[in-house]
């Protein structure tokens, strides 16, 4: 459903994603973890088109997404974890904005609203301007707008910030819920118990390449921890000092160091 084949992107001489391959099956919940600056927003901007890769390529439901962005579009969702919305426009109107866009019928979206708006506890803001809204609230509203058509494939960057805990757990479900419906989620947070809760399989990035990929069990065995998910994510993402990076490159050079003992 996502196949990603030795992506790279590049800004100048920073390789912000270096040589990704991942693929992430239809109906598989796919966590993305990594530090800030691991190159995880630049891969989803590459996924849903917002910007060119140096090279690789990106497929969604088996079409390039720079060849076929418009075919691509009309099966994907995408909310950012600062979305942008229409302000001057009410909750209402930006929901039927949004359906008109992707061709649904009156009486479709009619459905979805009846369906989505009370979950998400948004009845009595749909006649506010957006801009007189919270950050949570607007997240809320984007996530609505964002499922108003049933998307195939839906990819959410930090998608928890700025929500209450009611509300988180409200999006958890619904997720598992379209999940096991048979959409695909590929998520992106640095919350590593959403991760750890709610994804089939988890990635984790680090420095632009995709250092582990697989179940949580499997992340454990990669890792060599056997421990909890934080541990393993700090295993996998952990810094080498400047005189483990010149020991690495002198065993590389010359095979291994003999070990130093005393008499």
């Amino acid at each position: 459903m996502i196949e990603l084949q030795d992506l790279v992107k590049r800004f100048g001489d920073l390789a912000a994603v270096d040589h990704l391959d991942l693929t992430v099956q239809p109906g598989e919940f796919f966590g993305v973890l990594g530090p800030n600056a691991a190159g995880k927003t630049t891969t989803i901007k590459m996924i849903v088109g917002l910007i060119q890769p140096t090279s690789g390529t990106v497929q969604v439901c088996g079409m390039d997404v720079q060849e076929q962005p418009v075919e691509v579009r009309r099966r994907m969702a995408y909310v950012p974890d600062f979305p942008f919305l229409y302000d001057k426009l009410t909750p209402m109107e930006f929901f039927r904005f949004t359906g008109n866009l992707f061709g649904m019928e009156e009486s479709q979206m009619d459905d979805r609203i009846r369906e989505l708006i009370p979950r998400f506890s948004l009845d009595s803001y749909l006649n506010l301007t957006i801009e007189s809204l919270s950050h949570g609230t607007r997240q809320r509203i984007a996530i609505v707008s964002a499922l108003m058509h049933d998307p195939e494939v839906f990819v959410l960057d930090e998608p928890m910030v700025g929500l209450d805990p009611r509300h988180a757990r409200v999006l958890k479900d619904v997720l598992r819920e379209c999940a096991t419906a048979g959409m695909t989620i590929f998520l992106s947070t640095h919350q590593l118990s959403v991760a750890e809760e709610m994804a089939d399989r988890i990635g984790i990035i680090h420095n632009g390449k995709l250092v582990a990929c697989g179940t949580k069990d499997e992340l454990r065995d990669q890792a060599g921890t056997g421990g909890a998910l934080e541990e393993t994510f700090l295993t996998l993402t952990r810094e080498e000092s400047s005189v483990e990076m010149e020991l690495r490159q002198l065993h590389q050079e010359t095979g291994p160091t003999p070990a130093i003992t005393g008499d």
